[in-house]
């Protein structure tokens, strides 16, 4: 688990990836003012399908959905149901792919309609961590690197990175080794080898960093009610440098 892959691995957990993808592009195209989550989670859980995969999420320790929701002051795992989103509101959309035994996995926080300069600007510099901490996702590097370029980032920004959930490996199970936090110092934690595939996830909030579950058992949320954002990608440390298998070819 979490260790070098043979190419044709790396091809597998690519399949799985693209199907992410192409669900994340359309619920871009879908994500408005008056839809409902249920509505979301029925066009990803039909498209994931019809691509030859499997929700991973759904029935995963219980949880219910084909897609994680998560609204507003939401951080992660928000469960799709008779919500319907408002303009300026904003969306964090989490999507899990199984297909032939391996697994892909990404985020991305929508804006729905106009939304607030603060709001703009937290799904902004959370996009942005995460396409730092990709670039460290290189051979010879630790997770650490990772780590602390997405922390750097987003707190010079004036925001906060949520310490109570972090990135994982992935591959034939949709979390493993090595745990990938958001916060860390350069030059710690495990090496990173060729072959090796992570999930890269910041979960920025925009007050401070602390979070609770709520009574459904599955939604992560601001203690403070501040809003959060996340974002997430699939990537392969490849002999020249990060290859993100979760990017959209159409974007």
């Amino acid at each position: 688990m979490g260790l070098a892959r043979a190419e044709d691995s790396i091809e597998g957990i690519r399949a799985a990836a693209q199907i992410v993808a192409r669900v994340l592009v359309e619920m871009g195209k879908v994500v408005r003012p008056g839809v409902t989550t249920a509505e979301l989670d029925a066009v990803a859980e039909r498209l994931i399908r019809e691509s030859g995969g499997r929700p991973a999420f759904k029935g995963y320790r219980g949880f219910p959905a084909a897609i994680c929701t998560s609204i507003n002051e939401e951080v992660v795992h928000g469960i799709p149901g008779k919500r319907a989103l408002h303009e300026g509101d904003i969306i964090g959309i989490d999507v899990g792919v199984e297909r032939n035994g391996w697994y892909g996995d990404a985020a991305r926080t929508f804006e729905v309609g106009a939304v607030s300069p603060e709001a703009s600007r937290l799904v902004r510099v959370t996009a942005e961590a995460l396409e730092k901490g990709l670039a460290e996702a290189r051979p010879g590097k630790r997770v650490g690197d990772i780590s602390h370029a997405v922390q750097s980032h987003v707190e010079q920004s004036g925001f906060s990175v949520v310490r109570d959930l972090v990135g994982h490996g992935i591959g034939r199970e949709m979390h493993e080794e090595p745990a990938v936090p958001n916060f860390g110092l350069p030059g710690k934690g495990p090496k990173l080898v060729v072959g090796q595939v992570l999930a890269i996830e910041p979960m920025v909030n925009a007050g401070g960093r602390g979070v609770e579950t709520r009574r459904d058992g599955w939604t992560v949320a601001t203690r403070d009610g501040r809003w959060s954002a996340h974002f997430e990608h699939t990537v392969a440390v490849g002999p020249d440098g990060p290859e993100i298998l979760s990017a959209s070819p159409d974007e």
